[in-house]
């Protein structure tokens, strides 16, 4: 794969990329100059992240296939709708499963888990598993680095 170049596209247009960062080919980004992704983050397939405000993704945190991370709405108690923005922060070792919207403002927490096709509307405290559409606990994640061979900080670049 070619993650070194995109790492370098990414960079020159003024995202920070750290060590070991894989940035799939079909993601899409508006304006990376507000993106933060960190070592051994990786960003999957068709993934869409809006950074109308800053999005950063801690080390070793993933992002699956077809999620949305969404930066921006409107405020719809007010004429014109003006837009809203706020940030989007992914702790170090979350797991955005495939097909998962978050929403303006969320933080997901270090070690959390967002399950296939849930709607995060919320924070989601570390290390916990939420799922549904709006997203719910569903349970805890008791993996933690270092645990086993699994540990997500890659170093290749």
């Amino acid at each position: 794969m070619a993650y070194g170049w995109r790492n370098a596209l990414l960079r020159a247009f003024g995202a920070q990329v750290g060590k070991g960062v894989h940035v799939l080919p079909s993601a899409r980004i508006w304006a990376p100059w507000r993106l933060e992704l960190g070592d051994g983050s990786c960003v999957g397939e068709h993934v869409d992240c809006y950074c109308a405000e800053r999005i950063r993704l801690g080390r070793g945190a993933t992002i699956s296939q077809y999620s949305f991370l969404c930066t921006a709405s409107h405020d719809h108690e007010r004429d014109g709708m003006p837009s809203i923005c706020k940030p989007i922060l992914i702790g170090d070792w979350a797991w955005v499963c495939a097909d998962v919207y978050v929403a303006p403002g969320v933080t997901i927490g270090e070690g959390a888990v967002a399950g296939a096709r849930a709607s995060v509307f919320r924070d989601v405290v570390p290390w916990t598993i939420v799922g549904g559409n709006p997203a719910r606990v569903l349970g805890n994640r008791t993996w933690r680095p270092g645990a086993s061979h699994l540990e997500a900080g890659r170093v290749s670049d």
